[in-house]
C-alpha cells in the first residue's frame, strides 16, 4: 500500500507540473499528458481504495 500511496504521489506531481504549462504557456502537448495523467490517477485510486478495504477487513 505504502508503494501505491507514493505511485499516487508521482502522478499527482507529474499532472500538476503538466496542467500548470497547459494554463499558463497554451502547451497543448503538456495539455495531452495532463489528461493521460489524470486517467492513470483514477486507475491507481481505484486499485488504492481496492486494498485499503481489504486492508481495513
Amino acid at each position: 500500500m505504502k508503494q501505491q500511496l507514493e505511485n499516487l504521489n508521482q502522478l499527482f506531481a507529474d499532472f500538476t507540473k503538466d496542467a500548470t504549462q497547459q494554463v499558463e504557456s497554451g502547451n497543448k502537448a503538456a495539455g495531452t499528458r495532463a489528461r493521460k495523467a489524470s486517467l492513470a490517477i483514477e486507475k491507481a485510486l481505484k486499485e488504492f481504495r481496492k486494498t485499503s478495504i481489504e486492508a481495513s477487513k
